[in-house]
């Protein structure tokens, strides 16, 4: 395992494109953060932090396969990052859901 600085500044080297807003690491509105507990705010804290170190991953790889044509091996890691990214922020709305009044948990659908 890298070290969390080491990562970090990786990570920061592969900051995702402007044309590429489904890669771009989602926060959570300040009205929603509030009434977070501690334990809640860590944990999706952990989770943006593993989707910022995905997306740059994916970005990375992109960069390196750029204006060449991909085999299939690089299409399938591509999409399997991809589906990553995509199957994690899935968890973190889940996660995030029951601090909701009943009323209003479907404001934090999983799709």
């Amino acid at each position: 395992q890298l070290q969390e600085v080491v990562t970090a500044e990786t990570a920061d080297l592969y900051k995702t494109p402007e044309n590429c807003s489904s890669l771009r690491v989602p926060t959570v509105n300040l009205t929603i953060w509030a009434p977070m507990s501690s334990v809640m705010r860590a944990q999706e804290i952990r989770f943006q932090r593993v989707l910022k170190l995905i997306s740059a991953a994916i970005t990375a790889f992109g960069k390196q396969v750029e204006g060449s044509e991909m085999i299939k091996i690089q299409k399938d890691t591509l999409g399997l990052l991809y589906n990553s990214f995509f199957e994690l922020n899935c968890m973190r709305k889940i996660a995030i859901r029951p601090i909701f009044h009943p009323r209003f948990a479907g404001l934090c659908r999983s799709s």
